[in-house]
């Protein structure tokens, strides 16, 4: 269907209401709370999930129950409350980075303030370049860019404006969820991670280890992304933690581990006891020893091996980008936005072709370089240096918003190759740095901060071209969705921030321990943001362990010719097999689902709006903001105390013992993958 053919939902005749302040106030709550989850779910597994449809459900539920909202009004609820999951998703893939750079010289930049302001940059840049795209990218190319979110949160307005009733099954998961997080997280009937190993002396299979961190939000992503995406990732897992850590295991002395660690920071000297592993200098040896060898040599391997996998995804995409600028720069684009400007000032434009002026774009563009020109928060030894990171940051911006527009325009925002799009920023700004004389740790954090800005403006365009392809499809006006996800940029920046440092804050066991942020720990591992600081200083400062690195590179670059996504092998890994494993068991139950919808016959479940994704969904959205809120009141000591003195893992462990205890744990998960397996099979 072409532009001129395409009719929307409500025409462009009529004019419901639409940019309200309920709705513009609504869609920023669901942009605090989707953002909160966002960070957490992303700290902990480096994944996240459009936020885009569960938000259009909660809006259909609330708007007819309580607000009598049209369909447009919801539009720009989700459209607002979008803007969290993308800002929380390019924050924390790259931020949390500033702790892991060279000798701790990023750490004064990762505070409330600077989080905020390069959340709020990086997202107007975003948002303000897809402005002059949406007539090449949404308008003239829909039949040819399908937007499979943004086309699937239309059907859901459009339906539920018919009358759908989708937000019932989303909320069960979503109660489901809370419940089982309040038995896993506040009175621990439930284990955390059950594992099995083998011991270091064991003969033939020496530090094997299998653990799931049973959470119900990864058990819902798992079903989200499928089983194809799901073993992929464990794949990664498996080859580590099945593979690779049993053969350096045999090889590899216990000395020598812990030299390593040593070298990476994570024991003072091989005289004291501790570090990750547990090390036992008067035996030389390791009370985990595969956390050790995960700490001192996989996670070196996985970050070589998500570096090669992100440049080859963007290989991949070379074609894409080479189509975007020709359309980007064509003559008619330019022609076709003078036009409606022309006659947006004439008020002769269609309602649902009005597109905020291109001259916005121009002045915002210039005063976005005057702000990281003059604030305090970017760094820089100079104004030269700062004016540089500016341009770069508009440069690297216009380039990578056209392309992961393009990107997930194809194959959608869950699957779009934002963490390869920032791996490249990184390294131009590295080259171009070099290339001024600009070398040594002391850039290290400017380096950071573009492609912080970057990874925030790719994924905040991802979520702004669904939203626009949602609203093009239902009859939206195109600037007012353009205004509200500026809203929501900014009042999600606002707590996506503070809901980093509040989770970064140690708990009293992690203070114990010597560990002064949780940001960083296996508690919250922040798999891209240690990445994006190993790539940095291995640029800069050439401290990167380039041998390990190689060999998670062709290990990448071996499973890419096999026609496996190296990314997600790659980023499989990199976690750990406790992330990656319930991801799978998620995946499992939706393969299952699958085939029992083929064997009867029936139609397969819509991958968005089926009632096992929407159930999924509040699962994602029930156990990560259970998480969110866990980890909040654990910053004060005595509510943590409080919830310490609540736990029943001690009266289990004794009655059940240690392994009947983590039993209980997994097959409590099962039941919980049954039940999601239950609703899925079950058809409306």
């Amino acid at each position: 269907m072409t532009s001129s053919e395409h009719k929307p939902f409500i025409p462009a005749t009529e004019s419901p209401a639409e940019f309200t302040l309920k709705a513009i106030i609504t869609g920023a709550v669901f942009g605090v709370l989707f953002g909160a989850a966002t960070v957490y779910l992303s700290l902990k597994a480096g994944l996240s999930v459009s936020a885009s449809i569960p938000i259009a459900v909660l809006a259909i539920s609330l708007g007819r129950r309580f607000l009598n909202t049209t369909i447009l009004e919801n539009n720009i609820i989700q459209t607002t409350g979008s803007a969290g999951e993308s800002i929380a998703s390019g924050v924390v893939f790259t931020m949390p980075g500033f702790l892991f750079l060279t000798d701790g010289i990023g750490a004064d930049f990762f505070n409330y303030w600077t989080i905020l302001t390069l959340s709020i940059l990086g997202g107007l840049v975003g948002t303000l370049m897809m402005i002059p795209l949406r007539r090449s990218l949404i308008v003239q190319e829909h039949g040819t860019l399908p937007y499979p979110e943004g086309t699937a949160c239309a059907s859901v307005l459009i339906a539920g404006e018919r009358g759908g009733n989708f937000a019932k099954t989303a909320y069960q998961g979503l109660g489901m969820a809370l419940l089982y997080a309040f038995l896993q997280k506040v009175l621990h009937v439930i284990a955390e991670v059950p594992v099995w190993a083998t011991k270091q002396t064991n003969r033939y299979f020496p530090s094997a280890q299998v653990a799931g961190e049973i959470t119900p939000e990864y058990l819902g992503v798992g079903y989200i992304i499928g089983f194809r995406i799901s073993a992929v990732l464990v794949g990664g897992g498996i080859l580590a933690w099945l593979g690779l850590i049993p053969l350096l295991a045999s090889v590899v002395p216990g000395d020598t581990i812990a030299l390593q660690l040593q070298k990476l920071g994570y024991l003072t000297n091989l005289q004291t006891a501790g570090g990750p592993g547990g090390w036992n200098p008067q035996t030389h040896t390791f009370a985990d020893t595969a956390a050790a060898i995960y700490r001192a040599y996989i996670r070196q391997i996985g970050a070589g091996a998500v570096t090669a996998g992100g440049f080859m995804t963007l290989l991949k995409t070379i074609p894409t980008i080479v189509s975007s600028f020709k359309q980007s720069f064509s003559r008619s684009s330019v022609v076709a936005m003078e036009t409606e400007e022309q006659l947006s000032t004439s008020q002769r434009t269609a309602r649902t072709e009005q597109d905020l002026s291109v001259r916005i774009v121009l002045i915002g563009s210039v005063v976005l370089i005057a702000l990281m020109i003059v604030l305090p928060q970017i760094p820089g030894d100079s104004l030269l240096t700062k004016a540089l990171i500016a341009l770069l940051v508009i440069v690297f911006g216009f380039f990578f918003v056209t392309v992961a527009s393009r990107i997930v325009g194809l194959i959608g925002s869950s699957s779009s190759p934002v963490s390869g799009m920032t791996i490249a920023t990184i390294m131009g700004t590295a080259l171009v740095f070099i290339g001024f004389g600009l070398t040594g740790r002391v850039y290290e954090p400017a380096v950071l901060v573009v492609g912080s800005m970057i990874c925030v403006a790719a994924a905040n365009a991802g979520a702004t071209s669904q939203d626009l392809k949602t609203g093009y499809l239902v009859g939206a006006t195109p600037k007012y969705q353009q205004m509200a996800l500026f809203i929501g940029v900014i009042v999600s920046s606002l707590v996506v921030g503070a809901t980093v440092k509040i989770l970064d804050t140690p708990t009293p066991d992690l203070l114990a321990q010597g560990i002064t942020h949780a940001i960083g720990s296996d508690k919250f591992p922040a798999p891209q943001g240690t990445l994006m600081a190993t790539l940095i200083k291995g640029l800069l400062s050439f401290n990167l362990d380039w041998q390990f690195v190689l060999v998670g590179a062709f290990i990448a670059f071996v499973f890419e010719l096999c026609g496996v996504s190296a990314l997600a092998f790659a980023v499989g890994l990199y976690l750990p097999l406790s992330t990656t494993l319930p991801i799978f068991a998620g995946g499992l139950v939706k393969a299952i689902v699958d085939w029992n919808a083929k064997r009867k016959g029936a139609v397969e479940e819509d991958a968005d709006l089926g009632r096992g994704s929407l159930f999924a969904t509040g699962l994602v959205a029930g156990g990560a903001l259970a998480g969110v809120a866990v980890a909040l009141l654990s910053v004060n000591e005595s509510i943590y105390n409080t919830l310490t003195s609540l736990t029943l893992e001690r009266a289990l462990a004794s009655a059940l013992g240690e392994g009947g205890y983590m039993m209980l744990g997994a097959l409590a998960f099962v039941g919980l993958a049954v039940l999601l397996a239950k609703v899925g099979v079950t058809r409306a």
